[in-house]
């Protein structure tokens, strides 16, 4: 609970759970614009997609100096990803396109195949995703059409288990260091699987020893802030 907007300039941490088809940056730009017309700075430390939701955390005034040390922490992730299918995002941000037959596949190919991803693993970037390459964002060159040159990088799985699997549809369990796409592990998992998949749900549930059961919604955490300024205005 908060006492005053001061609280805020002070520096607070902010767990928000951000919603269905929201960037990032709309959910910083919506709890900065309620302190308005005080000039507060708001960040967040570690993007999700707009169509991800989960646990963003967001850090207010003085924190602010303090992002890249909760954005380096581990992260948690639950999803659901469809199999027999690649799409050219990795995710439903793009229409399916290769096609691939799953009634051999079984249970245990399946689950079998998380082991080859955990340790220290080199991860291609999607393609549509927000690194910048030369100051321009990956997903605005690939909108256009042009050939970029993919780093690798490496990330660490710390854990990866499949929850559920109901074919096409598979649902898992990741626990990964910070720079982990888990669009371009589903991507990986498909190929090593010999097939195609591609992810169509991922939620944050967890970032360092801050979990989602103790995230804000969004309007939620606005009005607190609104009721807060409303007697100092």
């Amino acid at each position: 609970m908060f006492n005053s907007i001061q609280d805020f300039a002070d520096g607070q941490l902010l767990l928000v759970n951000k919603p269905y088809k929201w960037t990032s940056f709309d959910v910083v730009g919506k709890i900065r614009n309620a302190f308005k017309p005080l000039k507060l700075k708001v960040g967040h430390a570690g993007t999700l997609d707009p169509l991800a939701t989960g646990l963003l955390v967001i850090c207010t005034g003085k924190m602010t100096k303090q992002i890249d040390t909760f954005q380096a922490e581990e992260k948690e992730y639950t999803g659901t990803m469809v199999l027999g299918s690649t799409t050219p995002t990795y995710d439903l941000e793009s229409e399916p396109e290769q096609k691939f037959e799953t009634s051999h596949l079984t249970d245990e190919q399946i689950k079998a195949v998380c082991q080859q991803f955990i340790g220290e693993i080199q991860q291609y970037p999607p393609a549509h995703s927000a690194i910048k390459i030369d100051g321009e964002r990956l997903y605005e060159k690939a909108r256009r059409g042009e050939e970029v040159e993919l780093r690798a990088r490496s990330v660490t799985i710390t854990e990866f288990e499949i929850t559920r699997i109901e074919l096409p549809e598979v649902d898992f369990r990741v626990v990964c260091s910070k720079g982990t796409y888990i669009r371009s592990l589903v991507n990986d998992f498909g190929i090593a699987l010999n097939n195609g998949a591609y992810m169509s749900r991922l939620r944050r549930t967890r970032s360092g020893n801050y979990r989602i059961e103790d995230a804000y919604e969004v309007m939620e955490l606005v009005n607190q802030i609104r009721e807060l300024k409303a007697p100092e205005q």
